[in-house]
Order: structure tokens, then C-alpha cells, then sequence
């Protein structure tokens, strides 16, 4: 089974992930392949350049991504030129990673944040929101240094977290404690498990 774990910026997917991975499952993170898309001497790393210019490449010629984030979350085109670069690559990794996992695996998991955004929830057997409200995860992003006005912009530009968890087939809540949200993930782990079986 192909299983997307999805939130939105601040909601808990990682540490959801992580709790997947301990309990043996294997997981992928689309952020993480997404900087991979864009190292230095990629594709598109030039193609990220040719279209927003020098001022995103530091000095040493890795990606500056607080440049990028600035341009990209003031403005819907270029947000969607960025995407239109690296998602391809990001999907095309993720097939490819699903299809090598050995076939005794039930079910794997791909962290993918912007999965409804990108029109690509159906390429999956299950979806999975990990989800809080829009107030704790202000308040997750002030703790992280996030500035008011930069963090309302990357809510933004991602579906109300509302939206993604009537679209899900599985919810964590992570707005409790650390235990509650371990025993959801338990829930829904034994919950796939079960239908991976038939």
C-alpha cells in the first residue's frame, strides 16, 4: 500500500513520521528529496536560477533558501514557477522509491506536506493528516523563530488544515500531549496494517 502522510506547516508531520518509522515502517520525506532537486549542479538547481536569478545562490554556491522563501511566499507566480521545477522530480523519486520496497512490506509512507496542493492525493491507497488548529500552529511557528507576517504567509499558501483533514482517510490530532498523539499513531498504524492485509 502507498501511504501519503500530509498537514500542513507546523502540524506535527514530522514527529508523525518519526513515530511511523519507529514502529518499522518505512518512510520517505518529500522535503527532503525537494532539496535534493535543487542541490548544487542539478538541473534544477540552474533551472531555479535561470528563473529567479543570482540573489538566490550564496557564495558558495549552494541554494540561499531564505532568499527564495522571501520571493516565493510574497508571490503566488513565482511560488508556482518554483513548484513546477522541483514536484515533478520530488513525485517521479517517490514512484520510483515505492516501487523498490521488497514486497513483504505492507505499506510504506511518504511525508509529503503539499500533497492536496499539488492535485496528487489520489496516486495514493491512503491518506494521512496530521492535524492541530491554526492558533497552536502560529504559536509552533513563533517558537521556531517565524515572525508573524512570514508565518501567516506560509499558512497561506497551504490548504486550511480543516480541508485536508475532511479530505483524509486517517487523522492524528497532535494539538495534545506527546502519549495521545503516539497512541493515534499506534491507531492508525494497526488500522493500515489491517487493510493492507486484504
Amino acid at each position: 500500500m502507498r501511504v501519503a502522510l500530509t498537514g500542513g506547516i507546523a502540524t506535527g508531520k514530522s514527529y508523525c513520521l518519526a513515530r511511523f518509522k519507529a514502529l518499522g515502517v518505512p518512510v520517505i520525506d518529500a522535503d527532503r528529496l525537494a532539496r535534493l532537486a535543487v542541490a548544487p549542479g542539478s538541473a534544477g538547481f540552474q533551472a531555479v536560477v535561470a528563473r529567479f536569478g543570482r540573489s538566490v545562490e550564496r557564495p558558495d554556491g549552494t541554494l540561499d533558501r531564505a532568499a527564495l522563501a522571501g520571493l516565493i511566499f510574497s508571490d503566488r507566480a513565482a511560488r508556482a514557477d518554483l513548484e513546477a521545477i522541483v514536484h515533478p522530480e520530488v513525485y517521479r523519486r517517490i514512484r520510483e522509491w515505492f516501487v523498490r520496497l521488497p514486497p513483504a512490506i505492507r505499506f510504506g509512507l511518504a511525508d509529503i506536506p503539499l500533497l492536496f496542493e499539488t492535485g496528487h492525493e489520489h496516486d495514493f491507497d491512503a491518506v494521512v493528516v496530521a492535524a492541530c488548529t491554526p492558533l497552536e500552529q502560529l504559536r509552533r511557528m513563533r517558537a521556531r523563530g517565524l515572525e508573524d507576517g512570514a508565518a501567516q504567509a506560509r499558512l497561506a499558501a497551504q490548504w486550511p488544515i480543516e480541508e485536508k483533514a475532511r479530505r483524509a482517510d486517517h487523522v492524528i490530532h497532535t494539538d495534545g500531549t506527546f502519549s495521545e498523539t503516539d497512541l493515534q499513531v499506534r491507531q492508525v498504524f494497526d488500522a493500515l496494517m489491517s487493510s493492507a492485509r486484504h
